[in-house]
């Protein structure tokens, strides 16, 4: 895991202790990182050079993960026959509850071994980018469901699979569709409101929102990350 100042430079890295790379990387309110290692089932802190093990937890298989408001932090979970996903909400190395089913008993994410993300919005809303079969999953923090995008209902384009999110500080909702160079914005309702496709951006991988409403972007074939 490396970590670049704005001018593209190294500033430093750090290696993981088992050598499988990391599925999700995520800093915390301290400035320390942390990252999910699929392998080893494992969610780990990074401060300085060392890491040190947070949490493990045999069954299931944590991917990707956000550092939230409060200080917790929010990991996206598989069971290890993909038969189940949740959001597991840890505090230090503490599981303190985990969002799976609705008030009806159904899953809210689906099953199997499909790109997951997770982001928490600023009015608290836990955010999940699934892949398949292709939605925004907005839930609030007790886990009662609010709405699930599934793309502009004006649209005829093919079918909408998000690979990432992030948030914004009025509360909109980012993410890159595989199928095309688009981001999506929508609002904290669920509403669309644009997309950005005019800055050649090519399969975008990654989002992230800094605290002055700057998007940054990964770019999975070409290696980069763009500034917008």
């Amino acid at each position: 895991m490396r970590l670049y100042n704005l001018q593209g430079e190294l500033i430093r890295f750090v290696r993981t202790k088992s050598g499988n790379y990391p599925w999700g990387i995520a800093v915390t309110r301290s400035g320390d990182l942390v990252c999910t290692d699929y392998i080893d089932r494992s969610i780990n802190l990074a401060s300085g050079t060392q890491i040190q093990l947070l949490h493990r937890q045999w069954g299931w298989i944590p991917l990707s993960l956000c550092s939230t408001s409060s200080g917790d932090i929010l990991v996206i979970m598989i069971s290890d026959d993909n038969n189940q996903t949740k959001v597991a909400r840890y505090s230090e190395s503490t599981e303190k509850h985990s969002i799976q089913v609705d008030d009806r008993g159904r899953p809210l994410y689906a099953s199997g071994y499909n790109n997951k993300y997770v982001s928490e919005n600023r009015n608290f809303d836990i955010c999940v980018a699934d892949n398949s079969p292709g939605a925004i999953v907005v839930v609030r923090v007790t886990g009662k469901l609010r709405f699930r995008y599934t793309g502009p209902p004006f649209t005829t384009r093919r079918s909408f699979n998000p690979c990432c999110i992030t948030t914004d500080m009025r509360g909109n909702i980012l993410t890159a569709d595989t199928n095309d160079k688009f981001i999506h914005i929508i609002d904290q309702d669920g509403c669309f409101l644009r997309y950005i496709h005019n800055c050649g951006l090519q399969r975008s991988f990654g989002l992230c929102v800094d605290s002055r409403d700057n998007l940054f972007v990964a770019e999975y074939l070409t290696c980069k990350v763009k500034k917008i």
